[in-house]
């Protein structure tokens, strides 16, 4: 009796709500706030509510402190907060609970609705905004091959469920484009797109554009644009993410997509400054280049069959494919994919390299057929972009060697077969049918 007392003791504890820990406003800026009173209780990742001059409350979380003041960004403004402005932790707020009646919603970074649908329903378990990825013993294998409607891709860079894929481009060269298309024509059970740091325009060309009627009814959609704070950018990733892990957790295979990774890791550098960091490699300092991971880990999938599908765009500052955050990001993910913006300035989208992009997943999702298909085209490629500028210099001869000959031929077929309008797709099964005859044409 004792034992079952003392259960429900503790159970009733858990469900009351957390102490108010109260402190006040010391020094404050339009978006950092120190506040004394909150050292011994609060801590880093927690949310906290200051009470302004007009008696409202404005959020923001501390990021760090200095000494015994708690260092804390808003999540808007701190206008309107002065000195003596008084403070108190708000535990519940670093957790969401997702449910299933939120798909074909539109959130914002503070998992309030912004589309013209009711109030969202909780579901009735809480998911941490800042959960651990998934322990090693829970992750699964790669599942099935994913169709993702670009011929490019299900050619050349086959994606498996669970896996983490990369596009990097420099601004402009196409990015948001080829995610649109990964939107519309990838076959997963659910979606959740999550558009960080980018102009607010881009929410509804990406829903109007992108997506069907259909598409939209099993796609969340979390955002937050360029002008808002690093917190509330950082937060609506970490809203994305525990929403896209409450989905395969219900046992569907989930398409992620991000845009983008770097607005991402600015967010994270701000916020990494204003805590008191020293910059570091290229701007950023040492813990960003730690959160990445922790955030990338946490998409994947799960021993029982579902997964996180992920792609994740980055901007490549000056095409510079080795700059911090690209060169970091690389070496977490499954496979990168490169959109050239030489490619680009001749027409063909999406400008995708296919001898520069990789996916580690290849050996397991193509057939032995697909596999010598991929191989021979990858060869007459590679041997067209070493005779390319000799040959539009006219300093080689058509006739002089007929493997450069056969290269030649089939470098231009292969152009009209990976260029694709955004609402067309082409299945795994046209791509490879495609490249076949593209290959064929090309021995004649």
């Amino acid at each position: 009796m004792t034992n079952t007392i003392t259960d429900r003791i503790a159970a009733a504890l858990d469900r009351a709500p957390a102490m108010l820990h109260w402190g006040a406003v010391q020094s404050v800026t339009d978006r950092i706030a120190e506040i004394a009173g909150l050292a011994e209780f609060g801590a880093v990742g927690a949310t906290v509510a200051l009470r302004d001059r007009a008696d409202q409350d404005v959020l923001g979380e501390i990021v760090g402190f200095r000494g015994r003041l708690a260092v804390a960004m808003a999540y808007d403004s701190f206008v309107n907060i002065g000195p003596g402005c008084r403070a108190s932790l708000r535990p519940a707020a670093n957790r969401i609970s997702p449910a299933m009646s939120w798909l074909g919603r539109t959130l914002g970074g503070d998992s309030r609705p912004l589309d013209d649908g009711p109030e969202l329903v909780p579901g009735s378990e809480p998911y941490a905004l800042a959960r651990p990825a998934p322990a090693p013993e829970r992750r699964g294998l790669l599942g099935a091959t994913l169709d993702v409607g670009v011929s490019a891709l299900n050619a050349f860079v086959s994606c498996c469920l669970g896996q983490r894929l990369g596009l990097f481009s420099g601004s402009g060269v196409g990015k948001t484009t080829l995610l649109g298309m990964l939107a519309r024509h990838a076959r997963a059970d659910a979606n959740v797109i999550i558009l960080v740091g980018e102009r607010g325009k881009e929410l509804a060309e990406f829903l109007h554009k992108y997506l069907t009627e259909d598409l939209r009814s099993r796609t969340v959609t979390v955002v937050a644009t360029s002008d808002q704070s690093a917190i509330m950018r950082r937060r609506a990733v970490l809203v994305a993410t525990a929403i896209a892990e409450f989905l395969r957790d219900q046992g569907l295979n989930v398409l992620y997509l991000m845009d983008s990774v770097t607005r991402y890791a600015m967010a994270l550098r701000e916020i990494a400054l204003a805590a008191g960091e020293p910059p570091g490699n290229g701007g950023y300092p040492a813990g960003v280049f730690s959160e990445l991971p922790k955030f990338i880990e946490r998409l994947g999938p799960l021993a029982g069959g579902s997964s996180i599908t992920a792609f994740l765009t980055v901007l490549v500052e000056g095409d510079n494919l080795n700059e911090p955050v690209a060169d970091a990001v690389r070496g977490f993910l499954d496979g990168h994919v490169l959109l050239d913006r030489r490619i680009a300035d001749r027409g063909r989208y999406p400008p995708i390299d296919i001898l520069r992009s990789v996916s580690r997943a290849m050996p397991e999702c193509n057939t032995a057929e697909q596999t010598r298909i991929i191989a021979e085209a990858l060869r007459l490629e590679a041997a067209y972009q070493d005779i390319e500028d000799l040959y539009k210099l006219s300093l080689y001869k058509v006739g002089t060697n007929g493997d450069i000959d056969r290269a030649i031929r089939f470098h231009s077929g292969l152009e009209a077969a990976l260029a694709q309008a955004v609402n067309h797709a082409v299945s795994r099964d046209q791509a490879f049918a495609e490249l076949a005859k593209r290959l064929e044409d090309s021995r004649s």
